[in-house]
């Protein structure tokens, strides 16, 4: 066995005909690895082998996007089920039968992908794709899937059931999605200003005495929310940092946290951080952007001088850096021009500012 890739899909083979199943596949699908029992015959193809099915998943199986295994469904629920996590985490599975007749999703079938990958499978080696998820057979556009086109962070993966089952029966759904990024994908929404952000007091009474119904929440403001609500947030902020040299990651990550949590803004709606390029190998800023799997972007210092509305400039960091806004620049460049909602805030080796995306 190997190291596997991330952001790849694994082929599983235990069979002669699955060989040959594998090979079809793998040539049409980019990005694969093909992993075959050492009872099979090797092919002359790049592959890798296994001895023991079960321990070769255990190994592996988080580290792949997707797997599609050929094999019975029987053998895959019994040596997947120990790795099984929760549909947000989960990678795709599809099964196919050993005569590629049926390609089954299986497993994440929604945020996953498994049922977009049985499709694809099943049109390379002419097979008949099952897909069982219910907005799927009703052709009907589930809640999860569309946040995951529109590239929206679901805070509270729970909610997805209720709202998907009152697509199913064709319930109308409040919505608050002022970006309007989803409500024309739902033929049932009703726009709406969500209570604590309603300037109508007895509209946001009529809103708050229905709290329980299903909800969609589209939004960068944290609001203390039903259950019922789904709350999905765009990545339409940008935090601009600037540090001292050597700055620890956990000075930085607390003012950060600081800033959104008085702001009243959600750290799931960052798309990235931003800073100047003399800031480009600073470990605190690099681990902190790991830790919180966001993007750093770094600007030259003619790109930063050219900003025009700069609310906190700064003679001290003119003098030593050469610009007169390190922070607030780099999250208006960073959100394209984005408008600045928080200036600089800051601690002893820290600066802070936050920028919306202007969407329109």
């Amino acid at each position: 066995m190997t190291a596997p890739k991330t952001n790849m899909i694994a082929i599983w083979v235990i069979t002669p005909n699955g060989l040959k199943l594998a090979d079809n596949i793998r040539r049409m699908l980019t990005e694969t690895d093909v992993y075959i029992s050492n009872n099979v015959d090797s092919p002359r193809f790049r592959h890798f082998t296994f001895q023991k099915l079960g321990s070769a998943i255990e190994e592996i199986f988080e580290n792949y996007s997707g797997h599609i295994f050929i094999m019975s469904a029987g053998i895959v629920v019994r040596v997947i089920a120990p790795y099984i996590k929760h549909k947000t985490e989960d990678p795709a599975v599809v099964v196919v039968d050993d005569r590629g007749q049926h390609a089954i999703s299986l497993l994440s079938g929604h945020l996953g992908g498994a049922n977009d990958l049985t499709r694809k499978t099943a049109d390379i080696i002419g097979a008949r794709p099952v897909i069982t998820t219910a907005t799927d057979v009703n052709q009907l556009t589930a809640i999860d899937v569309l946040a995951k086109e529109k590239k929206l962070t679901i805070e509270n993966p729970a909610a997805i059931k209720t709202v998907n089952m009152a697509i199913l029966k064709g319930e109308k759904i409040c919505v608050h999605d002022p970006l309007k990024l989803i409500q024309k994908n739902l033929p049932k929404a009703e726009p709406r200003t969500f209570w604590g952000l309603n300037e109508n007091l007895e509209e946001d009474r009529q809103i708050s005495e229905n709290m329980n119904k299903p909800a969609i929440f589209v939004d960068d403001v944290r609001l203390v929310l039903p259950p019922s609500t789904l709350v999905l947030r765009p990545a339409s902020l940008v935090a601009g940092i600037g540090c001292n040299r050597d700055t620890a990651a956990d000075e930085i990550k607390s003012l950060l946290e600081t800033v959104l949590a008085t702001a009243g803004l959600s750290i799931l709606s960052l798309k990235c951080l931003a800073s100047i390029d003399v800031k480009s190998d600073e470990k605190g800023l690099i681990a902190m952007s790991r830790e919180f799997d966001l993007p750093l972007v770094f600007f030259k210092r003619q790109e930063l001088n050219r900003v025009i509305n700069i609310e906190n400039p700064s003679t001290v960091v003119e003098k030593h850096v050469g610009v007169k806004s390190v922070c607030e620049a780099a999250a208006i460049l960073a959100a394209q021009n984005g408008t600045l909602i928080v200036p600089k805030q800051k601690t002893k080796n820290v600066t802070v500012a936050i920028a919306r995306i202007d969407f329109s």
